[in-house]
């Protein structure tokens, strides 16, 4: 298993590994969750915060990260379920630490879906905890 960043050929293999691990990236009534779209525009952004994990040429895990200066992000951190409980999840945590770090960035945030008590439980596990904050959003199309 070995982690790396995200390539243009990788595109499809990414798109197949979300569309399986993150089951609402499959709701055509949100249409800012579209996985092609977001790999496509992530790449094209260029700051190389975008990592995947792969087993024999096989795609069993991502992670992206953002960072403005401010503030770091993380995205798309899944294990495809037949790798999990294996430590791909914190190994991949740990890289996107460790390159946000690296930038500067002196703290991390992350959204996790409230009904989604398997992703809180790992987060909360690697050390994050809730902020006394109200996630607000705005869709710009």
């Amino acid at each position: 298993m070995q982690i790396r960043a995200v390539a243009a050929s990788d595109i499809d293999a990414i798109v197949a590994f979300w569309r399986e691990v993150f089951p609402e990236y499959n709701d055509p009534a949100r249409p800012q969750r579209d996985p092609r779209t977001n790999i496509v525009r992530k790449l094209a952004f260029g700051d190389g915060l975008f990592w995947l994990a792969e087993d024999a040429q096989r795609v069993v895990g991502t992670v992206m990260a953002g960072y403005d200066g401010h503030r770091g992000w993380l995205y798309s951190l899944g294990v495809h379920p037949s790798h999990r409980e294996h430590g791909i999840g914190r190994l991949l945590l740990s890289h996107a630490e460790t390159e946000l770090k690296r930038l500067g960035c002196p703290k991390v945030n992350v959204q996790v879906l409230d009904r989604n008590e398997g992703s809180q439980a790992f987060w909360r596990a690697a050390g994050y905890a809730p902020d006394p904050v109200v996630s607000l959003g705005r869709r710009l199309r």
